[in-house]
């Protein structure tokens, strides 16, 4: 196979669409895309376009970018630049189309020739429309996003407000009321057992404005409701004996919870004492 005839079916198996125009801008060759692009858009014979002058359709063209095509490819014609590239809609009834208009000096010294490609670049626009759509839908869902954090933030930091004030409410009621109520009622004429239980309701509504149930809230603990009634007395320097009286249970149970007491807060392996720990925390 002749060096030349090699070329044009180079030339010919491109899928990009390759035109030769001369020194005034007339079209001398085109590749088979060309022609059949021409062909299959009802262009009417010959669809090779040999003869046609490029520059002149281009400087028909209403639109500026067909003229500024135009001025480009006479720059490279004249060596002014050495490529062109630029990009245009070339939509039919059908469908939306983009291509890759590229102008680049044809390489020979006896002729002033320029080589004129277009090349579908439909696909890469499709997806370059998808990928800005999607962003915008990111973009759209992430101010959304922002606003429900905000509004969760506001609603949060209001609730942790509410629940301040429902503790202060809650502390002076029993600071107030509730305290200076059994004081008197312990003043009264009341019998041991009465008196003790006093006594016990009002170190149990002091544990609720102190912070001690709070501490023990803090160390991680799975305390049960009773053995936090039991720290409790203990802490108020109940004897095992006195605490089962108060709590109605065996002084075996009492025991029992001191040991898981102390199991749970790590006081197995010292000598530590669960009454001086449990007033330690503060």
């Amino acid at each position: 196979m002749a060096a030349e005839e090699m070329y044009r079916v180079i030339v010919d198996s491109l899928s990009t669409h390759v035109a030769v125009l001369d020194e005034n801008g007339v079209i001398v060759e085109t590749n088979r895309a060309w022609q059949e692009f021409a062909r299959n858009n009802g262009m009417p014979e010959p669809v090779d376009c040999v003869g046609l002058n490029y520059l002149a359709t281009c400087e028909s063209g209403d639109d500026g970018e067909s003229r500024l095509i135009s001025r480009a490819i006479r720059q490279v014609i004249a060596g002014e630049i050495e490529e062109f590239l630029t990009q245009y809609p070339c939509h039919s009834p059908t469908e939306k189309r983009w291509y890759s208009l590229r102008v680049v000096p044809y390489r020979d010294r006896q002729a002033r020739r320029v080589i004129v490609t277009h090349e579908n670049i439909t696909l890469i626009m499709r997806a370059q429309e998808k990928l800005r759509r999607q962003e915008k839908e990111l973009q759209r869902k992430t101010d959304k996003l922002e606003e429900t954090n905000i509004a969760l933030k506001v609603l949060l930091e209001q609730r942790q407000r509410d629940r301040q004030q429902m503790e202060e409410r809650i502390v002076a009621n029993i600071r107030e009321l509730a305290v200076p109520s059994l004081e008197k009622l312990r003043q009264s004429a009341l019998n041991q057992r009465q008196q003790t239980l006093v006594d016990i309701v009002l170190d149990h509504l002091k544990e609720v404005v102190s912070p001690f149930l709070h501490r023990l809230s803090t160390v991680n603990l799975l305390l049960t409701p009773q053995e936090i009634e039991v720290a409790t007395l203990v802490r108020q320097g109940k004897s095992s004996q006195e605490i089962a009286d108060v709590l109605g249970v065996s002084l075996a149970t009492v025991s029992f919870h001191r040991q898981k007491l102390r199991r749970k807060l790590g006081l197995n392996q010292r000598g530590t004492n669960l009454r001086t720990y449990l007033l330690s925390l503060r």
